[in-house]
């Protein structure tokens, strides 16, 4: 009973910026291992500097390679989106099959959850149409 709300209040911000550093840091060495511009030596590097010096190797990081972040993010999901447009396409325009058996495995695929109602309901449409 002896915690004044203030310190309450200052303990949920230094809660939610330690929970806001380790979101970061896992961010940043996950970016480091899916780039495929670094080399095995450049990764170890990267990896070595924000372990060893993390606030440090965060912010050198964040300062020489942030704008890039978004590039290769962005990069890796237009390219899973692609991907998943074209097993979609091979899947729903198998040769020789009907249409009920293209709407089949539709469903198949929704059902499995490997596609959304939203893209069940595109490849739909494109089959029908």
């Amino acid at each position: 009973m002896d915690y004044p709300l203030l310190n309450a209040f200052w303990t949920m911000c230094m809660f939610f910026l330690w929970v806001l550093w380790f979101v970061l840091l896992f961010r940043i060495i996950g970016d480091i291992f899916r780039d495929d511009t670094l080399g095995g030596w450049g990764k170890a590097g990267w990896l070595i500097f924000v372990v060893i010096l993390p606030f440090l190797g965060v912010f050198v990081y964040l300062i020489a390679r942030g704008r890039g972040m978004g590039a290769r993010m962005e990069a890796r999901m237009n390219q899973n989106e692609q991907q998943f447009q074209t097993y979609i396409r091979d899947v729903a325009a198998a040769p020789g099959s009907s249409t009920s058996d293209e709407l089949a495995k539709l469903a198949a695929l929704k059902n499995n959850g490997d596609i959304t109602e939203e893209d069940y309901q595109r490849a739909k449409h494109k089959v029908l149409a």
